[in-house]
């Protein structure tokens, strides 16, 4: 899921997740990449910018934090998930089923 989730709302985004986990088979993983607020909140910039403009633009989407991210993977269902940043804003969260 490439930068799709950051324009969908809590409740969207959680049953997008479920809607891949339901797809995947057992050892399939999902991707998802975005820009990524790192978890304190501090150093990501550019993905605070843009959590701002999905609220201004969107009915709901906002961006979010490796940590909030897994923790919606987790509830999904998968059993290893693990954030990793790329270049620039942009980072992925890799999630197995």
């Amino acid at each position: 899921m490439g930068h799709i989730l950051h324009d969908w709302n809590l409740e969207e985004k959680r049953a997008l997740i479920q809607k891949a986990y339901d797809a995947l088979p057992v050892g399939g993983a999902l991707i998802v990449h975005d820009t990524i607020i790192d978890d304190e909140r501090r150093q990501n910039a550019f993905g605070l910018l843009i959590s701002l403009n999905m609220l201004i633009e969107t009915e709901g989407g906002f961006d979010y934090t490796g940590a909030d991210c897994r923790g919606w993977l987790t509830s999904a269902g998968f059993s290893q998930t693990r954030v990793e940043h790329l270049v620039g804003p942009d980072s992925m969260v890799v999630a197995i089923k």
